[in-house]
């Protein structure tokens, strides 16, 4: 007899790994979840049997452990915390042998790190879905938040101009998978030597985004102003040097001005007020990074309920 095939694990490591109709019944579940929350409605589904929720932290951070850890007690669940001062992740022990050994404990691992490759070892090995919740080339929960963000305010994403601002770096990457999939255009805008990788991101369509030298023509337009810190977390020895280089680079009212009248902002935070914005732009009536930041929870917590339970009708 023939040994049956092996069950294919569900992972979330990149924004590429869903296609746009699993996109749409998440946002739909995301906004299902969110009312229960804001009513204060218990919606436990993985609080019989428990659910186990291991998250390992190799890159520290205070949105994605508050929102996958709520979400996850929210939903019913538990959660372990790992950081790299407490597990053996890539250090004395092999990456795929700490897959092998946490995926047999819980249901659902979460890891936030710093190579791609070390997330994706560890989910060619785990028994459990893996979900990325930041590396150095992508941060798909994030933009799974932002999209929802939007489509709460504006409506559908289809068709709409997203205007990147800044680094070409893990969330600029994101940003192009997402459009190329859900039929959006992003206009990039970084400094020279900062660009972000196409290739790397794994687009096939460049129609789906267009690259501008000037800031303010990137954001002509935009439906969505978005940026992120100069300096992204592992890469704070360039500091001195980025800040030089993205001078020209911060997100302005001038910017805002020459979006669409009723544009939104968008930063995933931590923000440097005077750096990548200004505090009247962050501040300000277009600025919705407050339930930007809050969205995350919901998103993920649609996430892992599909990555866990499948579709619910």
């Amino acid at each position: 007899m023939s040994a049956a095939p092996a069950m294919t694990i569900p992972h979330y490591l990149q924004f590429k790994d869903l296609d746009a109709a699993t996109y749409a019944y998440l946002f739909e579940r995301a906004a299902f979840i969110k009312r229960k929350f804001k009513a204060v409605e218990k919606y436990q589904p993985f609080a019989d049997p428990d659910r186990t929720l291991a998250m390992i932290f190799e890159k520290a951070s205070t949105r994605t452990r508050v929102s996958f850890e709520a979400g996850m007690y929210q939903m019913g669940g538990s959660v372990v915390h790992l950081t790299t001062g407490d597990s053996q992740l890539g250090r004395a022990e092999p990456i795929e042998d700490s897959a092998r050994v946490i995926s047999r404990m819980v249901d659902l691992v979460m890891i936030r790190t710093f190579e791609q490759s070390k997330i994706e070892a560890f989910a060619a090995h785990s028994r459990v879905p893996v979900i990325n919740g930041l590396t150095n080339e992508f941060h798909p929960c994030q933009i799974l938040a932002d999209i929802f963000t939007f489509i709460e305010r504006r409506g559908s994403i289809e068709g709409k101009v997203v205007a990147w601002v800044g680094d070409g770096n893990n969330m600029a990457n994101t940003w192009l998978q997402a459009a190329e999939l859900l039929g959006f255009t992003v206009h990039v805008s970084t400094p020279s030597g900062y660009e972000v990788d196409p290739v790397l991101a794994g687009i096939r369509n460049p129609a789906c985004y267009k690259v501008f030298k000037d800031p303010l023509e990137a954001c002509a337009g935009a439906h969505l102003v978005t940026t992120d810190v100069w300096t992204s977390m592992g890469f704070e020895a360039e500091n001195e040097v980025r800040r030089a280089a993205f001078k020209r680079w911060c997100v302005d009212e001038d910017m805002m001005r020459t979006a669409q009248p009723d544009a939104l902002f968008m930063h995933c935070l931590p923000a440097h007020r005077g750096e990548e914005v200004s505090a009247e732009v962050i501040d300000g009536p277009q600025s919705v990074v407050w339930d930007e930041a809050e969205n995350r929870m919901h998103v993920q917590k649609a996430l892992m309920e599909y990555l866990l339970l499948g579709r619910l009708a």
